[in-house]
């Protein structure tokens, strides 16, 4: 990266892990809606403003946090579920910071403990509204299309999760850690 003046810049920190778990402080909370509406107000203009709806007065966040050795530095990656029913359960607002999208392992992770612990809570279908250039990674992650719909003027799939491939987590509160791909 340069600055002005043509004086090389070093790259942006990339932390070494990032934990993925449910948030549980104000700052990590506070971090997730920051994040979403740099990512969907701002950068891809779904919602103008903020993209709070109903659904956050229930909704459990999970966060991405990079960590800086031991402790955490920023939210990088956010997702949402909730229970509309009994056993079926809803992702949502699935979001990483462009800055990190390259690190790769974050949105996978955001979305297994997702469907993990749901699938703790006695989840038994887990559906997600996916954007269309999301759908492959979504595919690779054991889901299936339901079917096409429209949302806030964009081809979305609503998309169902095999709970076969996503064992129970009952420990969500200390999440898992993801681990960027190695340098080619």
């Amino acid at each position: 990266m340069i600055i002005d003046g043509g004086v090389p810049f070093p790259q942006p920190f990339l932390a070494s892990a990032y934990q993925v778990k449910f948030a549980a402080s104000r700052w990590e909370r506070e971090g997730a809606h920051a994040l979403r509406r740099a990512v969907f107000c701002d950068e891809q203009a779904l919602f103008k403003g903020d993209d709070r709806d109903r659904v956050d007065d229930y909704a459990i966040p999970i966060v991405a946090l990079a960590m800086l050795g031991v402790a955490a530095d920023r939210v990088v990656g956010t997702v949402r579920i909730h229970e509309e029913a009994p056993g079926l359960w809803w992702g949502s607002r699935l979001a990483v910071d462009a800055e990190y999208r390259s690190v790769g392992a974050l949105g996978a992770t955001l979305i297994r403990l997702a469907v993990s612990s749901a699938h703790a809570m006695g989840c038994t279908t887990f559906l997600a509204h996916v954007q269309e250039q999301n759908a492959l990674l979504f595919r690779r992650l054991h889901w299936r299309i339901v079917e096409e719909v429209e949302l806030h003027g964009r081809k979305h799939f609503r998309m169902q999760a095999d709970l076969a491939h996503y064992p129970p987590c009952f420990s969500p509160e200390w999440g898992f850690t993801a681990l960027p791909r190695k340098a080619a």
